[in-house]
């Protein structure tokens, strides 16, 4: 016997030793596998890290699993940089005994554990999702896994699908699902369960689900042949609201087959409250409540381009009452009868009827009802009736720090047809009357008081000619201060106005009553405004009928958000207006951290605010005594600041300003006395007389800024600079940095003029490879010390040993080409000795110079008075002039000297006397500078090569930003997402003693 158990122990412990052992013996068998899968079917780029891919065959025995963290899918173009999915933790279970004894894995499931998916279909039906290899491509792999899933299971995932062909959109936090059965085969059951945040799902730009939490439970029968998808018995929920879904959707060909039966399952009337937005809070499960509801309906037909599914839903409450339990007030005789329904193919002939509507807040009563024939001409029939006595408003709904009074009637019929063609719209006759108002915040001492609305839409023939909206009466009073407005609009076809508004506004206290997130804002705002016109008249740009006058005064205005964090106060602001133009005759504020001020007029406004192609015209004179131009073309974060990005400019503006500046802050420059004269015209700014003080020295340039191509921004200035100083030019300036690194080791001033044009980068830096320069450099005197080239020149001759050279009196024509600095000869004095220079800098640091000294022969010391000796002949002697040449390569920092036509001084020196007796000096001389300029021309092509691939990779990077920036649905759906699912702040644990 205990023979036999030790048998049985030694079986187990083989088994267990053999399933621990198995991961690791089949792992890299596995992970082979699903790499070349990958590789083989998906043309996308795949991020995960193998050396965290775990094995177990106990997670789902007898199956063996694969688990791998952090696994994601990015796409190409046009989706490039675009995540498709990313997944917290990815588990995928293969069949053991085909791992053990197979060719090919079989994956049985799929576990998804945290991550996103983010599906995106472009206007063109380009969708993000088709990234798999088209199966006529020859070489592409065939899969190498068998497929027989029986169970997947995800648990807390967000989904977004924008899809803009459709214009349709749905955002979904939070999925929790399961579903088990055999995928493989034609036709099988899926029992399946879901829960989800509903957090939008909109079409066509309308919003009809918004942060609704769902879940459903059902046995769906799939029919993979005919692609029709059966729903079986089963449970689903909206928020509290509980209702049944049967029948099918099938999808044969190009038609969708929808045959739906749905209705309302065990709810009351609390069930339907859960659905509205605001009611549905932590507290609803305690909300007192009573009477019945019946929902009910059903979807049948075919859906395709031409036609529409018929359709009817109903609803129908009665006797419904809701209180919450520390109000003392129900809303109560909720009655509410709502069909709307179809019975043809076209969407145009729905019908929607609600014969019955009515409610009673407290002891105010509200009825309506409303009836639409069909979506193409619109005939109506509706009413609503009710009186709202405010301060029992509060009495009903927890409104929680707002005191209100006042009484609201309304009062609205409208009977007849809306045809636009016809000129017909229907009978109305609608008041509303808001009298004696009173809105008190706890967060403000001062109520809104005497708040009164007199409105009315009256049209007693059904003609539009005879359409009148009047707003005969609006205003309040806040601390002393009253506005008071008024608004007439008649004539639906013509869309004439006449309205006023006077008084004054504190903007602080307005935001204290009713505050608005991420945003600052105090000031107060005076107004006395008259404005008449047609809006017939804008559409047929007749603007010289439009009388819009009067003056506006904005003082002690405070303004900052989240898109403007730098903030604007404006201590003073004084304007009038006419219908030809606005006067601003006092502008005093700080933009930021910096104060200016501005005077001038803008003409043509009214066409530009009312038609988007007109031009705004103006003249402005802008001053400041220290404007930091950085924070405005920076992101600020608390963590960070961005780059710089491209400034565009507005192509409808039509700007000449006259600016002055004691002090100008750009980039890492400091600007002194600036002043000048700009142009913004066709979205191109110009300038003209500019003029400021600047490293060292004074700076006045003309020119332009043209960002009109947002992804090639152009610039093109001449410049005339006087006595900036070379080692803070080196410091500021990355184009001399980048072509005349010999300026950090320069003292002294100079001189220039330039023409200077070029393309900017996205941080609005040039780009160097696109610079196009022509000009004369002067340096009156200057100091170059320490020089790797100096001491690689004296190492090279020994014909000095100091590291230092002074210059006087330099003229050095130079240009700039695709990247590369032309440096025309010039003369100079080296030490000693006279000299010419030529060459060239690229942009990539390379540079090529040839320097030709002439020394006399005694220079070279005792090897020069043996070589003299040795010669012969009248024709040499100490004075005689020899010609040294020498060719600098590499880059600045780390230069390559060596003599041209010459080994060594030695050679050099024999070369050349000799040279001086056969008279062949200048023949030699000839072929260096051939050789120089061989080279030369060949470095140059190299570097014209260089600079093509940099811009073409610049503008494909601009291209790239520029496109993201005109799209972003997906990242807003992702603040959606993360503020709905944003983690409620913990419970006080009434456990913890202080």
């Amino acid at each position: 016997m205990k023979k036999t158990l030790l048998i049985i122990f030694g079986i187990f412990i083989f088994l267990l030793v053999s399933l621990l052992a198995l991961p690791f013996v089949f792992k890299g068998k596995i992970l082979e596998r699903i790499d070349k899968e990958i590789a083989s079917s998906v043309n996308a780029q795949v991020y995960y890290d193998f050396d965290n891919v775990s094995l177990s065959v106990f997670k789902r025995f007898p199956h063996i699993s694969a688990t791998v963290e952090q696994f994601g899918i990015v796409g190409n173009e046009p989706f490039q940089g675009d995540t498709l999915v990313h997944m917290d933790k990815l588990q995928v279970d293969f069949n053991l005994k085909s791992v053990l004894f197979g060719d090919i894995p079989t994956l049985t499931g799929i576990h998804l554990d945290g991550g996103s998916l983010f599906v995106k279909v472009l206007e063109d039906g380009t969708a993000n999702y088709d990234i798999t290899y088209p199966s006529e491509e020859d070489t592409v792999a065939e899969s190498n896994f068998e497929v027989a899933v029986d169970l997947i299971r995800v648990n807390n995932f967000n989904l977004i699908y924008d899809d803009r062909s459709l214009q349709y959109f749905m955002a979904l936090g939070n999925i929790n699902m399961e579903g088990s059965g055999d995928f493989t085969a034609d036709v099988y059951d899926l029992p399946v369960k879901m829960d989800a945040l509903i957090g939008d799902i909109a079409y066509e730009e309308i919003h009809y689900l918004t942060n609704k939490q769902f879940k459903g439970e059902t046995t769906m029968n799939i029919d993979m042949a005919n692609m029709k998808f059966t729903f079986g018995e089963g449970e689903y929920a909206l928020n509290d609201f509980l209702f049944d879904l049967r029948g099918f959707i099938a999808m044969p060909a190009e038609d969708i087959e929808i045959d739906l039966s749905f209705g309302g399952k065990d709810n009351t009337f609390k069930s339907i409250l859960s659905l509205v937005p605001g009611i549905y809070t932590e507290s609803f499960a305690d909300l007192k409540t009573s009477g019945t509801m019946d929902f009910k309906g059903f979807v049948k037909g075919i859906y395709n381009e031409t036609s529409f599914p018929a359709f009817d839903v109903s609803l129908n409450v009665a006797d419904g009452m809701f209180q919450y339990p520390d109000l003392p007030r129900p809303v109560s005789n909720v009655n509410i009868e709502m069909q709307v329904k179809n019975e043809t193919d076209n969407l145009d002939n729905t019908i929607v009827n609600i014969p019955t509507f009515n409610l009673d807040f407290g002891s105010n009563p509200i009825s309506g009802r409303f009836f639409l024939a069909n979506l193409t001409s619109y005939e109506m029939d509706g009413a609503l009736v009710g009186k709202l006595n405010l301060e029992e408003l509060t009495s009903v709904f927890p409104i929680e720090g707002m005191t209100l009074k006042g009484l609201l009637d309304v009062n609205a019929q409208a009977k007849g047809k809306y045809d636009s063609v016809a000129q017909v719209i229907p009978n109305i006759d609608a008041k509303l009357l808001l009298s004696n108002a009173y809105i008190k915040s706890a967060d403000y001492p001062a109520p809104i008081d005497k708040l009164n609305i007199s409105a009315s839409v009256q049209n007693n023939t059904g003609k539009m000619n005879d359409f009148i909206v009047d707003l005969s009466q609006f205003g309040f009073v806040l601390e002393d201060e009253s506005i008071n407005g008024r608004m007439k609009i008649s004539d639906f076809t013509q869309l004439n106005w006449d309205g006023a508004v006077n008084g004054t506004v504190d903007l602080g206290k307005i935001l204290a009553i009713f505050p608005m997130e991420d945003m600052d804002m105090e000031g107060k705002i005076q107004a006395d405004i008259q404005t008449k016109g047609s809006y017939q008249d804008v559409e047929e740009g007749r603007y010289n009928k439009l009388d819009t006058r009067g003056n506006v005064g904005i003082s002690k205005f405070v303004f900052s958000s989240t898109d403007l964090p730098q903030g604007i106060k404006i201590d003073q602001a004084i304007a009038d207006f006419s219908p030809d133009r606005i006067n601003l005759s006092k502008f005093d504020a700080q933009v930021g951290q910096s104060p200016l001020q501005a005077t001038g007029f803008l003409s043509n406004y009214m066409n530009y605010f009312l038609n988007e192609n007109e031009t705004l015209k103006g003249q402005l004179s802008l001053t400041s005594s220290k404007f930091n131009v950085n924070e405005w073309m920076t992101e600020s974060t608390a963590a960070d600041t961005a780059a710089l990005t491209v400034i565009e400019l507005p192509k409808n503006i039509d700007f000449s300003m006259a600016v002055a500046a004691q002090e100008v802050l750009y980039d890492n420059l400091t600007l002194k006395e600036v002043k000048g004269n700009m142009l913004l015209r066709n979205g191109v700014l110009s300038f003209s007389d500019a003029s400021m003080r600047t490293l060292g020295g004074q700076m006045t340039l003309n020119g332009s800024y043209d960002p009109t191509d947002l992804s090639e921004p152009k610039f093109d200035f001449n410049l005339n600079l006087a006595n900036l100083s070379i080692p803070q030019a080196f410091q500021s300036f990355n184009t001399i940095k980048a072509f005349a690194p010999i300026a950090q080791h320069l003292t002294g001033n100079f001189n220039s003029t330039l023409a200077f044009s070029g393309k900017l980068g996205q941080d609005m830096m040039p780009i160097l490879s696109s610079l196009d320069v022509k000009g004369l450099l002067k340096i009156a005197e200057a100091a170059l010390k320490d020089s790797p080239i100096i001491q690689g020149v004296t190492s090279l001759t020994k014909l000095n040993d100091t590291n230092t050279i002074q210059f006087k009196n330099l003229s050095i024509p130079i240009e700039i080409n695709n990247g590369v600095l032309d440096v025309k000869p010039f003369d100079v004095k080296l030490w000693d000795y006279q000299a010419n220079i030529q060459g060239s800098t690229g942009f990539d640091g390379t540079i090529n110079y040839l320097v030709n000294m002439q020394v006399p022969a005694g220079k070279f010391g005792a090897q020069a008075n043996t070589l003299l000796a040795a010669i012969s002949g009248n024709e040499v002697s100490e004075s005689t002039i020899i010609p040294v040449a020498i060719r600098l390569g590499g880059t600045y920092n780390a230069p390559k000297v060596g003599l041209a036509g010459g080994n060594s001084i030695e050679n050099l020196l024999a070369t050349a006397l000799q040279s001086r007796v056969s008279n062949e000096t200048a023949i030699i001389q000839q072929e260096v500078t051939e050789q120089f300029k061989a080279a030369e021309d060949s470095l140059k092509r190299e570097l014209k090569l260089k600079a093509d691939m940099v811009q073409d990779s610049v503008k494909k990077e601009a291209d790239k930003k520029i496109e993201e920036t005109k799209t972003k649905a997906v990242d807003e759906a992702k603040k959606v997402l993360k503020g709905l699912l944003k983690p409620k702040p913990a419970k006080p644990d009434s456990t913890k003693l202080d």
